[in-house]
C-alpha cells in the first residue's frame, strides 16, 4: 500500500503513524507542492496530501482514495486488530471527535504558525506573516491547551484507557510546533506536556519525528 505525501503534514504523520501501531507497513512516496505527478494526482485529484493507493484492492483494481480521515478509516476497517477506533457507540464518536477537534482546530492553528515561520521562508523563500503567527500562538493556542489539559485522563489515553486514534490525531500536531520552537508551558498545562510527550515518544511516532527533525535542520 502507498501513501502519497510527506510526514511534515500532520494528516500525513497522523496516518503513518496510525498505521505503524497497527503494525501495517506502507510505503511513502514524496508529492505535494508539485510532486507526485500521474499517481498522486489519481489518488489525490485536488492535490492535497496524503493520497492513498492500495494496489488490486478493487476487484484486481488499484483502489484510490485521499483524505487521512477516509485512508484511516479504510484501514481500521480491512485490517481491524488492533481496532484503534473503537466499537463501543460513546468511546467510537468520542474518538471521532477528538479526530475532528485535532483537524480542524489544532491543525487549522498550528498550520499558521508553521507555514508562516517555517515552509513560507524555508521552503518556499518568500516571507511569513508573523502578526498572523503571533496571533495563533498567543490567542488560539492557549484554549486548545486548556481544553486538553480538562479531558486528558490519568491514564494518559483519550479514550478507553489505551491508544486510539484520538490520542494519534490529537498529538501528531504538536509535531510541527516543536520543530519551529513553539512549546507546550508545563507549569501552566503539565498534564497536557505529559500526555503528548508520552504519545510523541510511542515507536509509531518516534522514528517519524526523528527524520523529520534531520529535514528540518537541513532547511535551517
Amino acid at each position: 500500500m502507498i501513501v502519497y505525501g510527506s510526514t511534515i503534514s500532520p494528516f500525513v504523520r497522523k496516518l503513518m503513524a496510525f498505521a505503524a501501531e497497527k503494525g501495517l507497513v506502507l510505503e511513502l512516496k514524496n508529492a505535494g507542492l508539485g510532486r507526485g505527478g500521474p499517481e498522486f494526482e489519481e489518488a489525490s485529484p485536488f492535490g492535497k496530501m496524503p493520497g492513498f493507493r492500495d494496489p488490486g484492492a478493487d476487484q484486481g483494481r488499484d483502489f484510490c482514495i485521499s483524505d487521512s480521515t477516509a485512508i484511516i478509516t479504510y484501514l481500521d476497517a480491512k485490517y481491524p486488530d488492533p481496532n484503534l477506533i473503537p466499537i463501543d457507540p460513546i468511546a467510537r464518536a468520542r474518538t471521532i471527535w477528538y479526530e475532528e477537534f485535532a483537524d480542524t482546530m489544532v491543525c487549522a492553528m498550528g498550520g499558521k504558525l508553521f507555514f508562516n515561520r517555517f515552509v513560507a521562508p524555508k521552503v518556499l523563500k518568500i516571507a511569513g506573516d508573523e502578526t498572523v503567527a503571533v496571533a495563533a500562538e498567543t490567542t488560539e493556542l492557549p484554549p486548545l491547551l486548556d481544553y486538553l489539559e480538562r479531558v486528558v485522563p490519568v491514564s494518559g489515553f483519550l479514550v478507553e484507557d489505551r491508544i486510539t486514534l484520538a490520542d494519534i490525531a490529537v498529538c501528531s500536531p504538536f509535531v510541527n510546533l516543536d520543530h519551529i520552537s513553539v512549546a507546550i508551558d508545563p507549569a501552566r498545562w503539565p498534564r497536557t506536556t505529559a500526555y503528548v510527550a508520552a504519545i510523541l515518544a510511542r515507536p509509531s511516532f518516534a522514528p517519524i519525528i526523528a527524520r523529520e527533525k534531520v529535514m528540518v535542520a537541513a532547511l535551517a
